[in-house]
């Protein structure tokens, strides 16, 4: 068997690997969702520390930049505002 990460013993890669196969595709998605679910906010952490003075909403556009594109962020931003700008 091909060793897949270098900083997992190849027995503990071996166990890891036969308990994804045995795993149902729900568990298999609630895994996937989790492990997403940690990257997004490590991310989102990562920036509000470089950016201390970040608003929630700062930091989720900036989210939405770094990952996404600037175009993104923008038309995000833009949309919000005339959404609130809307409400009475």
């Amino acid at each position: 068997m091909i060793v897949q990460s270098r900083d997992t013993h190849p027995q503990a890669e071996e166990v890891q690997i036969m308990l994804l196969r045995q795993a149902s595709v729900a568990e298999r998605f609630a895994i996937m969702r989790s492990l997403s679910e940690t990257a997004i906010q490590l991310s989102r952490r990562a920036i509000q520390r470089a950016n201390p003075t970040y608003s929630e909403l700062e930091v989720n556009l900036a989210f939405v930049a770094y990952h996404y594109g600037e175009d993104l962020a923008e038309r995000v931003r833009k949309y919000l505002e005339q959404r609130s700008n809307a409400t009475p």
